[in-house]
């Protein structure tokens, strides 16, 4: 009886690792909902002051030239941006380290290229900054739409930085960072037809 009770384990077998929570992708979606909000205000403010313009029959913008070909590029960069972040997620699925960081650093690439076009838009346009509320509103919803490309610039290089030191197994970064790529090209997709296409 004794032999019997010293075969017995004093402690209970250990329980499988907890599925990974998806923090970081989670965390991107919901602060993607508080940035579609804010840029869903503020195109709704200029379709209101637009509305005002036109049916007291004006015209909004009043006087500037808009640069179509290069809102028309930005508009293709983003979305192909978008497409290089999740080919970062599918190749650092399947542990290609060399596609992930080079898609990374193409996105990164774009990212820069879509900043320089708003810049260049913001010089041939020359929007005075006082102009009667069109160039106020304008600075602020592609001042925020040139934040928001600033940031998804900082997210990739946290997350070029993450697959680097060797952590392709966590794609929940790398999720989280399309996510907010394909996140940018809607909003500036929205932005892109009613700023610049709709007059």
């Amino acid at each position: 009886m004794a032999t019997h009770a010293a075969e017995l384990p004093l402690e209970l077998p250990s329980v499988a690792a907890p599925a990974p929570k998806r923090q970081i992708f989670v965390g991107t979606a919901v602060a993607l909902v508080a940035g579609s909000a804010l840029v869903g205000g503020l195109l709704a403010v200029w379709l209101l002051l637009r509305e005002r313009a036109v049916s007291g029959g004006g015209r909004f913008p009043l006087d500037y030239i808009i640069t179509e070909v290069a809102t028309n590029v930005m508009l293709i960069t983003i979305w192909v941006t978008a497409l290089f972040a999740q080919w970062a997620v599918y190749s650092a699925k399947r542990g290609d380290r060399t596609h992930t960081v080079l898609a990374l650093g193409v996105t990164g690439l774009l990212g820069v290229a879509f900043l320089n076009a708003q810049a260049f838009t913001w010089s041939q346009m020359g929007v005075e900054i006082g102009d009667a509320g069109y160039g106020a509103l304008f600075y602020a919803v592609t001042g925020t739409l040139f934040a928001i490309i600033a940031a998804g610039l900082l997210y990739s290089a946290v997350t070029a930085f993450r697959a680097l030191s060797g952590r392709l197994g966590d794609t929940d970064v790398l999720a989280g960072h399309a996510l907010y790529w394909y996140w940018a090209a809607a909003a500036y997709s929205a932005i892109w037809f009613v700023v610049y296409v709709t007059k």
